[in-house]
């Protein structure tokens, strides 16, 4: 005679096993990574030009690097495929690209010409902009900035340094290299671009900013006449591109602190009894966070 144990379990059915589909990342997760990538390659040939002396080539190399990093981030916002892995790949390849080699370029055209001094300043010119980068990989995981600082940097983007520091290149190719080639020159402009990249200057972030319909076509309008004007002098149009970058600067600044002031009056105005408690969403939205924004 079988025990009821024996009995339940032959006349018990088998279980059905699921098979799990494996997990993966799709091809458009993956997208904003290869941009990463295909950056960090461009970082590595100007280095290549530059030491082969193909100087004009490795400006271009620069330049590609930063439209890719332009688009990585944007592209992952898109595809909503970011994550911390292409946050620090992301720095990586901005140290290579805007750090390392501009620093190197610089070195090899003419700061070699003055020895250690020179190379002394394409080291720092490296080391600012790692630091400048370790300094806003520790702010991605602090709350948002204030609503005022939203369209700020802190400091200069290491992109927008590297187009600033290649400026001498960009006028020895236009206008002959006999005065933008020295030195002297373009160890102040290293020197100069490297402290602001770890200034506490805020400069326009543009990430967030948004375009009025009534402005789109004369917009799309502007960036074909810029494309035309890259394709045939590209190397002025550069120059004014950067001196423009320059140029807003002052005004960055005159805008933030003028943002700034009316936030902190508004903060002021609210009662610390918290009487007036609609008030209390406004009064967060102004309150500066513990760290610095971008």
């Amino acid at each position: 005679m079988m025990r009821p144990i024996e009995t339940k379990l032959r006349n018990a059915r088998p279980r059905r096993v699921r098979v799990r589909p494996i997990s993966g990342l799709s091809i458009n997760k993956m997208i904003p990574n290869i941009l990463t990538l295909l950056a960090l390659c461009a970082g590595m040939t100007a280095i290549r030009f530059a030491i082969n002396g193909k100087f004009e080539a490795s400006v271009v190399a620069i330049l590609i690097a930063g439209v890719l990093d332009g688009l990585d981030g944007r592209v992952a916002r898109l595809l909503k495929a970011s994550s911390s892995f292409g946050a620090q790949l992301d720095s990586l390849s901005d140290f290579i690209c805007f750090g390392v080699a501009p620093g190197m370029l610089l070195y090899i055209w003419t700061m070699n010409s003055i020895g250690s001094f020179g190379w002394v300043v394409a080291l720092l010119f490296a080391v600012c902009s790692a630091l400048r980068l370790a300094r806003f990989n520790t702010q991605l995981g602090i709350p948002d900035p204030p609503a005022y600082a939203y369209n700020f940097f802190t400091g200069v983007p290491a992109p927008a340094a590297a187009g600033v520091a290649v400026l001498p290149l960009c006028a020895a190719f236009e206008f002959g290299p006999d005065f933008f080639r020295s030195p002297y020159l373009c160890a102040v402009t290293t020197v100069s671009v490297a402290a602001l990249m770890v200034s506490r200057v805020p400069t326009f972030s543009g990430k967030r900013f948004r375009v009025p319909a009534d402005y789109v076509v004369p917009l799309l309008l502007g960036a074909a006449i810029l494309a035309a004007f890259l394709t045939t002098a590209p190397w002025s149009t550069l120059l004014v591109i950067g001196l423009g970058y320059l140029a807003s600067i002052p005004l960055s600044i005159r805008s933030f602190r003028h943002l700034r002031n009316a936030a902190e009056a508004l903060r002021a105005s609210v009662p610390k009894d918290g009487a007036n408690r609609a008030e209390a969403p406004a009064l967060r939205a102004v309150e500066p966070p513990k760290g610095a924004a971008g």
